[in-house]
């Protein structure tokens, strides 16, 4: 009956030039084919008269909003609501109004919104839309999340926000699964060979990819392969060494050695600058073992480091004297065991001489050595020519003490690894180019004299500096 559908809110579109009418259905006369709306809106707008009817033949389109069964005007028990789709009713049709009167035309459409009422079967269902909260009173205004601003109505909100429920949407997305899908290096396969063919710069792996921020002492320009093997000796030793930087620097022979070292001495590298050079390249060394700028400050003058020199009577301790000078000017009590004899060397007579104007401390007894722990020896007891030495008393009895002490060791200019040394030490500083050195001298070191590049190449030796910004750098073995 189409008193049925008394109390429904409906949607007329009467083309272009009536426009869009909504309202409440108040009468429908099947007779005359005309259908008439309460409380009406105009394209949006509330119109002035409160009712207006409506022919079948100016109707193009009719959509049901909301629909009311039973008279809602006349039952008295509150009157049960249930939702739509809309329902097109074709222009000139005269059976379109007569239709309504059955439930059953009335289908779903995807741009509405439903929502299950319990008790009602699933074909019934409340349909949120814009318009449903506006037909609550004629007086009352439409809020904006309805749809209408200003007098305007937006036409996307019908199709927007009356999108119908998904199920699916109470289940929770597989992220790992959908993941596991993803082929990443096939993607970035496709993408690099895309763009080699647009002549980009390809991506390529992390690894391959070439870093877009440089460090200062990086250089962005392309350059030529590095060397390195930059140093060839005519007779290399048992051993080679590398740098941090990878450099290869070659072990050679004693001979070879001192061959290197007269030459320089003739072309005015005398002994004496040897040893001053080697000193201070000793001590810039042993103030680093020492704890360097965090050991030395103002504020720690009353923890000085207590340092003790173990020298024998030739080249070897001559070095070790020059460097015990160097660290008593540096403020670091230095105790020097050297043993009494009627001749010494030249250069071991005037190292000494300068070193007893410093504050450090000249011994000749082994019994005069501290007896607890200091923080570092500096053995310079052993000599590459003279290996009878280790059998003298002094040697061994200097030896042992270093040995008990819990101070590690430093061994300058150590001899190969033919000779054997009775001390244990931790560091090994070698100088210009190092020996084939026992795994008992520690972790090696080199150090720079200032002997020029014409005097390796006088000798048979292809020399470039492997020292960079320094004097003393580490070797680790090949």
């Amino acid at each position: 009956m189409a008193a049925d559908w008394l109390g429904s809110l409906v949607s007329i579109n009467c083309g272009p030039t009536l426009g869009v009418y909504q309202g409440e259905v108040v009468s429908v006369d099947q007779s005359s084919q005309t259908i008439s709306l309460r409380q009406p809106f105009h394209n949006g707008v509330k119109c002035p008269v409160p009712e207006v009817t409506f022919s079948a033949i100016d109707i193009k389109e009719l959509k049901i909003l909301d629909i009311t069964i039973g008279n809602a005007r006349n039952s008295s028990s509150a009157s049960t609501k249930v939702s739509s789709a809309p329902v097109a009713v074709p222009k000139g049709d005269p059976r379109s109004a007569a239709n309504l009167n059955s439930p059953q035309h009335c289908s779903k459409s995807q741009g509405e919104r439903h929502v299950d009422i319990p008790g009602q079967p699933k074909g019934f269902r409340r349909r949120h839309n814009s318009w449903s909260s506006s037909s609550k009173g004629a007086n009352q205004a439409t809020p904006k999340k309805n749809g209408v601003k200003n007098g305007q109505m937006k036409p996307r909100d019908d199709e927007c926000f009356g999108e119908a429920t998904d199920d699916g949407l109470d289940t929770d997305f597989d992220f790992e699964g959908n993941l596991a899908l993803f082929d990443k290096a096939a993607v970035f396969s496709e993408i690099d060979i895309s763009e080699r063919r647009n002549g980009a710069r390809s991506r390529g792996t992390p690894l391959d990819q070439t870093p877009t921020r440089y460090r200062h002492d990086e250089n962005i320009l392309e350059a030529k392969p590095v060397v390195y093997r930059q140093i060839t000796v005519p007779q290399p030793g048992a051993k080679e060494y590398c740098t941090d930087s990878g450099l290869v620097v070659p072990s050679i022979s004693y001979e070879l050695h001192q061959r290197l070292l007269s030459i320089a001495e003739r072309h005015g590298l005398s002994l004496e600058r040897r040893l001053e050079m080697t000193g201070v390249c000793a001590t810039q060394m042993a103030l680093t073992l020492l704890g360097g700028p965090n050991r030395f400050t103002p504020k720690n003058l009353h923890q000085r480091p207590t340092v003790a020199l173990l020298c024998g009577p030739h080249v070897q301790g001559a070095q070790g004297i020059s460097c015990g000078r160097h660290l008593a000017n540096h403020e670091v009590e230095v105790v020097m065991f050297l043993p009494n004899f009627v001749k010494m060397l030249d250069c071991v007579t005037s190292e000494v001489t300068l070193f007893n104007k410093t504050s450090g401390k000249q011994v000749s007894s082994i019994k005069d050595l501290p007896d607890t722990p200091v923080d570092l020896i500096i053995n310079c007891l052993d000599c590459h020519e003279n290996t009878f030495l280790m059998d003298q008393p002094w040697y061994r009895a200097a030896a042992d003490w270093a040995n008990q002490n819990r101070a590690p060791v430093l061994s300058l200019d150590p001899p190969g690894s033919g000779q054997g040394q009775a001390v244990e030490a931790k560091w090994s500083l070698s100088l210009c180019l190092p020996l084939s050195l026992a795994e008992g001298d520690g972790r090696v070191y080199l150090c720079d004299i200032g002997i020029p590049r014409q005097v390796f190449k006088e000798v048979g030796i292809k020399y470039i500096c492997p020292f960079g910004c320094k004097f003393v750098i580490p070797l680790h073995s090949a």
